[in-house]
C-alpha cells in the first residue's frame, strides 16, 4: 500500500510498501483519515534516531492517527464498520507484569508505532488490536481523534500532579505537549496557569485559549521574580516541564512551592543536574511520565463535553500526496506553528 517512509535520515518518500497485516479475532482495520506530525518524527527525520532508537531500515512514519473501521475481527464487540476511532498507538504484552500492575505505558515489550522496528501508520490502512481503539463522538472530526494522542500525555502529566481545584501550575515550554499540559491543568482544576517559552508567536497562541493561562516570555522577563510576584511569593502548586531542554535546569524547581510537585515531562538525552538539598528541604516531589496509562477516554471525553479545544491548535494540514512538504514544514520550527495535520 501507499505509506510515507523514512528511507534514512532526512530522506522521505510517497511510494507504495509492502506491508501485509491479518486481522486476527480481535482486531479491527482502520482506513486512515488524518495522522498529526510528533516531535518524535521530526527526530527520526532530522537526526535519523531518538536515544536508544535508531532508524536503520526503512521506516513508515506517523502515529497520532484517527480512522474509519473497515474491518472487524470475530470476537470484537465494541466496534463496528464505519466507526471514527483514534488509536492508541502503543500496544503492550497483555500479560506482563508491568501490565497487570496498570503500569503496561513501561512494559518493554510495548509495541510503538513508528518507533524503530515498528512501522507506523501514515498509510492508507492499519491493523489494530480494537482494545486500543476508540469509538469518537459524532460531533469530532478526524482530525481531532488524531490531537487525542498527545492530549493523552497532558491528561496523563494532570494525572500524575494529582491537582486540586484552585492549584496555580507553571508549564516549562510551548510545543505540542506543553500546550497539551497547559490545557489539561486547566480541565484538571487550576486557577492559573503560567506558561513560558522565548517564542511569542506560541505565547500568544496559548494565550488566546484561556484567561487563566498567562505567557511569560522569558526572554523579556525573569521567571521567578514574576512567579513570586503573582503567588504572594509562595510558588506554584506544580511545574511541568515540557520543553526536554536541558538548559532550564535545576532553576524551575525554585518556582514550586514548599510541598509541591515537579511532573517531568520532555525527554532528552543526557543528565541534568539537580539541587538535591533544595528539593529534600523545601519537600518537593518529582514525578515522571512516559506516555500514558488509560486516558484516552477521558480525553475524548473532555473534548467531546467542550472542555478542551483542540482543533484551534492545529496550525496547517497537508494533503497524504503532500506528506513530505508537511514534514519539511514541521521541521521548520516556525514559531507560529503548534501541530501540523495530514489528511488522507
Amino acid at each position: 500500500m501507499k505509506a510515507l517512509v523514512l528511507e534514512e535520515k532526512k530522506r522521505l518518500s510517497l511510494r507504495d510498501f509492502p506491508i501485509t497485516e491479518r486481522v486476527g479475532p480481535y482486531d479491527v482495520k482502520i482506513k486512515i483519515k488524518a495522522c498529526g506530525i510528533c516531535g518524535s518524527d521530526i527526530h527520526y527525520f532530522v537526526e535519523g534516531r531518538i536515544g536508544d532508537f535508531i532508524v536503520k531500515e526503512p521506516l513508515i512514519m506517523g502515529h497520532e492517527a484517527a480512522g474509519i473501521v473497515i474491518e472487524t475481527g470475530e470476537q470484537v464487540k465494541n466496534l463496528e464498520k464505519g466507526d471514527m476511532v483514534c488509536m492508541e498507538p502503543g500496544v503492550p504484552n497483555l500479560h506482563s507484569r508491568e501490565t497487570l500492575e496498570g503500569i503496561y505505558n513501561i512494559d518493554p515489550a510495548v509495541s510503538f508505532w513508528a518507533t524503530p522496528p515498528v512501522h507506523g501508520c501514515l498509510r492508507e490502512t492499519v491493523v489494530h488490536p480494537a482494545q486500543f481503539c476508540f469509538k469518537l463522538p459524532e460531533r469530532m472530526s478526524a482530525a481531532e481523534g488524531a490531537l487525542i494522542e498527545p492530549l493523552a500525555i497532558g491528561i496523563e502529566a494532570a494525572k500524575k500532579a494529582a491537582l486540586k481545584p484552585g492549584d496555580t501550575a507553571l508549564i516549562i515550554g510551548t510545543g505540542t505537549i506543553g500546550v497539551m499540559c497547559a490545557i489539561s491543568a486547566l480541565a484538571g482544576g487550576c486557577s492559573r496557569v503560567f506558561i513560558t517559552d522565548v517564542k511569542q508567536e506560541k505565547l500568544d497562541l496559548i494565550g488566546a485559549y484561556d484567561t487563566a493561562i498567562i505567557p511569560v516570555n522569558t526572554d523579556k522577563t525573569a521567571l521567578l521574580p514574576f512567579i513570586m510576584q503573582k503567588t504572594d511569593n509562595k510558588g506554584v502548586n506544580v511545574v511541568f516541564e515540557a520543553s526536554g531542554n536541558p538548559r532550564v535546569y535545576p532553576d524551575f524547581f525554585r518556582a514550586v512551592k514548599n510541598g509541591g510537585k515537579a511532573v517531568l515531562v520532555g525527554m532528552m538525552n543526557g543528565t541534568v543536574p539537580l539541587d538535591v538539598a533544595l528539593l529534600q528541604g523545601r519537600g518537593i516531589s518529582i514525578e515522571t511520565i512516559f506516555r500514558y496509562t488509560n486516558c484516552f477516554e477521558r480525553a475524548i471525553a473532555l473534548v467531546n463535553a467542550g472542555r478542551i479545544d483542540i482543533k484551534r491548535f492545529i496550525s496547517k494540514t497537508f494533503s497524504f500526496e503532500d506528506s513530505l512538504a508537511a514534514y519539511e514544514y514541521a521541521a521548520a520550527g516556525r514559531a507560529d506553528v503548534i501541530k501540523v495535520m495530514i489528511e488522507l
